[in-house]
């Protein structure tokens, strides 16, 4: 969604608690969790079947997501997972197996309505967006909120180590997997109000 704000770490916090006490907690969080911290876009993550996250009887080190589902088709895109995603699969792994979802082609974010179906795009919007607003959370809310989360987190990150020879944009631009680094430019948009609140404090209201 244009314009969808990301979330900081207390707000994502308080919407991670929020779900968790939903009817597919553990299915929404780990959705939560994935989409900040691989910062694929919500069709590539309900692309995401079993084969995707295990191999060989475990749980993959590096998520990759097909071609075939990644916007425009030109490139596949691999994310390496940490320690506290894996923790939060496995645990929504353990009971999506619980409920009869084995095989290697059963989708990961399982719509709960049965015969091997994905949650829609839209369902996973109402999922994040009640959250949010449910905390409190103002603005434009979405499912690219994810995505707007990783990129943030991300960047900051990025400009600390500029004076280690890392060029901020273009890294960031390999992360997003956007082709165009001007595409990158304009998803960063939103730090727009860092420079609005460093003019405050410099100048004053």
């Amino acid at each position: 969604m244009k314009g969808c704000r990301p979330f900081s770490q207390d707000e994502s916090d308080a919407i991670v608690a929020r779900l968790a006490g939903g009817q597919f907690g553990r299915r929404d969080v780990a959705l939560f969790c994935l989409g900040i911290q691989t910062g694929f876009r919500i069709s590539e993550l309900l692309s995401i079947r079993l084969r995707d996250l295990i191999q060989d009887g475990k749980l993959v080190d590096r998520l990759s997501v097909s071609r075939r589902f990644m916007k425009k088709k030109k490139a596949s895109r691999s994310v390496i997972l940490t320690s506290a995603t894996r923790d939060v699969l496995s645990t929504w792994l353990s009971e999506l197996r619980d409920l009869g979802y084995m095989a290697p082609d059963d989708y990961v974010f399982q719509s709960g309505a049965g015969s091997n179906k994905a949650i829609s795009r839209v369902r996973a919007y109402q999922i994040i967006h009640a959250a949010a607003r449910a905390e409190g959370l103002t603005g434009t809310i979405g499912t690219h909120s994810l995505r707007k989360t990783f990129a943030d987190r991300l960047y900051a990150t990025f400009l600390d180590r500029q004076e280690n020879g890392i060029d901020a944009l273009r890294t960031m631009s390999k992360a997003l997997g956007h082709a165009n680094i001007n595409n990158t430019d304009k998803y960063l948009s939103f730090r727009e109000e860092e420079i609005d609140d460093a003019i405050v404090a410099v100048f004053g209201k």
